[in-house]
């Protein structure tokens, strides 16, 4: 995420961010740091955080992020200045199928954030590489004043896995 956010400047002081699929919590741990107790992060996960999470403007929430109820809870928590997922799904390895779970997924996170997010707001979602990635940037290119696929270069080269970054919610 710090690379992305150095490059795209995801992150401002003061936002009101969502981190979804937010275990172990890396990216939420980088997020508090970033906004030094101004602002608020909302992480939601299936699984808890990690140990160390020591941020006083945190709220997590262990829930399904696309379910009704944790839908109700972010109209009350938003909107948002940055929706962030670096959620994958479980993996099969068959790449076919692992690709389409995560097409699936990014694409629940799109629709989420075209909801949630608030005018000129930004958007980072982890999606496997498999040639349908290209259907949502689309979408977000109609959505965003800016979107790209960007590979960090922290990503092990035979990783096939990518970010959708938007920025300036249209």
């Amino acid at each position: 995420l710090k690379e992305i956010d150095e490059k795209f400047r995801i992150i401002k002081k003061g936002s009101n961010i969502i981190d979804i699929g937010a275990s172990p919590g890396s990216w939420t741990l980088y997020v508090c740091r970033k906004l030094k107790g101004s602002g608020n992060i909302i992480a939601v996960d299936l699984k808890a955080l990690g140990s160390g999470m020591n941020c006083q403007n945190l709220k997590f929430f262990k829930d399904d992020a696309f379910s009704k109820s944790f839908q109700e809870t972010a109209v009350k928590t938003g909107p948002y200045d940055a929706v962030i997922s670096d959620a994958a799904p479980s993996t099969t390895g068959n790449r076919t199928v692992d690709t389409g779970r995560s097409y699936n997924l990014a694409e629940d996170v799109l629709n989420f954030a075209l909801k949630n997010l608030k005018s000129r707001g930004n958007l980072v979602i982890k999606i496997f590489q498999g040639g349908d990635e290209h259907q949502l940037l689309d979408i977000m290119k109609n959505s965003f004043e800016v979107a790209k696929i960007f590979k960090p270069k922290a990503s092990r080269k035979e990783s096939f896995e990518v970010f959708l970054v938007g920025t300036g919610k249209l």
